[in-house]
């Protein structure tokens, strides 16, 4: 799927293929490093770290493991509500685990504030968290991010796993939606 795809529906391209890719082997060395002589798991938060999770495990050179997780906060929405429910829960036992949790994007912080107390509640040698994308503007909660692809500007998004109502998220950029398409 490219642009030409999906009209007028995009409003500009903010991240190319390449500058994803590039970001992501950059990611992938910083973790190798931290991570080195370490067994790591990989949690990615279904649906939109789906690309993220499968292009960083690539990129890594240490041996992992992945499961995933599914959260809801958003409903039928644009924005966050807070309230999470758990959709899909981990297979993995995370006792004395290294853990790095996979996200598509940190907005406001609520959901994730809320998964990492999840998690750090299960008992893991550590939790951090990898995110391709993060709204600085939009935080609501402070929340510390160990790996962060790049910083965007509070605008709607999609792409690369990033989705509105289930479409967009086999683009392989991430772009602004068009207004006309999430206020129709």
């Amino acid at each position: 799927m490219d642009a030409g795809d999906v009209g007028d529906d995009l409003a500009k391209v903010l991240l190319t293929e390449e500058q994803l890719h590039r970001r992501l082997d950059e990611m992938a060395s910083e973790i190798d490093a931290d991570y080195a002589g370490k067994e790591l798991l990989l949690v990615g938060v279904l649906k939109g770290a789906v690309m993220v999770m499968a292009d960083l495990a690539r990129r890594l050179h240490l041996p992992v493991e992945m499961d995933w997780m599914a959260v809801s906060s958003y409903g039928s929405g644009t924005r966050s509500s807070g309230v999470v429910r758990i959709l899909k829960d981990l297979d993995a036992d995370l006792t004395d685990r290294h853990v790095l949790i996979v996200e598509d994007i940190v907005d406001s912080g609520l959901t994730l504030t809320w998964l990492l107390a999840n998690l750090r509640s299960r008992g893991p040698a550590s939790v951090e968290v990898a995110t391709l994308l993060r709204k600085p503007s939009a935080t609501k909660a402070q929340v510390e991010i160990r790996y962060t692809g790049f910083p965007i500007p509070d605008e709607f998004v999609v792409g690369y796993g990033l989705d509105h109502a289930e479409r967009y998220r086999n683009l392989p950029f991430v772009a602004t939606l068009a207004p006309h398409v999430y206020s129709a």
